[in-house]
């Protein structure tokens, strides 16, 4: 064997070991595309750790609304999805884009205001008389706009209205996560619909209170699903569903039910794995 053929099929070799060893370190990588409201009320902070040392796993978390974190799935730059927008999440699975979508949890979202209540909407069980209430009063609402699940909770309720809120000047369109959201209406004096787990994180700091809760149509409903790896090769297939499976196992919705009890006095989000939709009013 000449000189010149061992140094081609040393260099040759080591070509093949150094993609290998790249091609490795990628497949242990989970690229989660969630939203902010899991990561703003910390429950991600506590669960990732665990999931990491479990399965040797390392996520990388993306925290934008669940709009964004949709279309992440649907190109194929994420490998698990964690997301609030059932009916959004629906056009995935059908699309193909998404597999394995499992129900995990739910809250539910809250209007929350001023204690001051300048439009009168304290105690009202309806959140679209509320929001009627609102607008009529043209008292300040801060929109987050960024359709994530929360702003397609929002609109779902506007439309309910024979008119839309954008364009008026008391209407603020934030265009930003949930807890700068709840920032902005804090300074502004101003209404908002939040999911209620962000807004307990952070009621310390907000002189925000809740005004209206409890109707039907503030449920907050979270899936988890793979991104298909059949559809998009470079998906982390493995990593993706090892995250679903560790989602809805049972250490996990032990954890889930217990988050905030120590600090709230109950618990941030309930745990609903093995559920049905029909089961939530969902």
């Amino acid at each position: 064997m000449s000189k010149r053929f061992k140094w081609i099929l040393a260099l040759s070799l080591m070509v093949v070991l150094s993609v290998g060893s790249v091609a490795l370190g990628a497949s242990k990588e989970v690229i989660l595309a969630t939203t902010t409201s899991t990561r703003d009320t910390g429950l991600l902070d506590v669960l990732i750790p665990i999931f990491e040392e479990k399965t040797g796993y390392n996520v990388k978390m993306i925290a934008v609304g669940t709009g964004a974190a949709l279309a992440l799935g649907e190109k194929g730059e994420a490998d698990v999805l964690l997301c609030h927008a059932p009916a959004s999440e629906m056009e995935l699975v059908e699309s193909g884009d998404v597999i394995n979508r499992q129900l995990v949890m739910h809250n539910d979202f809250v209007i929350v205001g001023p204690s001051e209540d300048p439009a009168g909407v304290k105690g009202f069980k309806s959140a679209t008389e509320a929001l009627k209430k609102i607008a009529d009063a043209e008292a300040v609402f801060v929109s987050r706009a960024d359709d994530s699940g929360t702003h397609k909770k929002e609109k779902e309720v506007w439309n309910k209205l024979p008119f839309q809120p954008s364009g008026n000047a008391w209407y603020l369109e934030a265009g930003t996560g949930m807890a700068n959201t709840l920032n902005i209406a804090n300074e502004k004096l101003a209404y908002c619909l939040t999911d209620r787990g962000t807004y307990l994180s952070l009621k310390d700091r907000l002189d925000l209170a809740i005004l209206v809760e409890g109707d039907a149509i503030l449920l907050n409903i979270y899936h988890v699903m793979q991104v298909n790896p059949d559809r998009h090769k470079v998906v982390n297939g493995p990593g993706g569903q090892a995250f679903v499976e560790f989602m809805v196992s049972d250490e996990v919705q032990a954890i889930i039910s217990e988050f905030g009890v120590d600090k709230y006095g109950s618990p941030l989000f309930f745990p609903d794995a093995g559920k049905s939709m029909e089961e939530l009013g969902g």
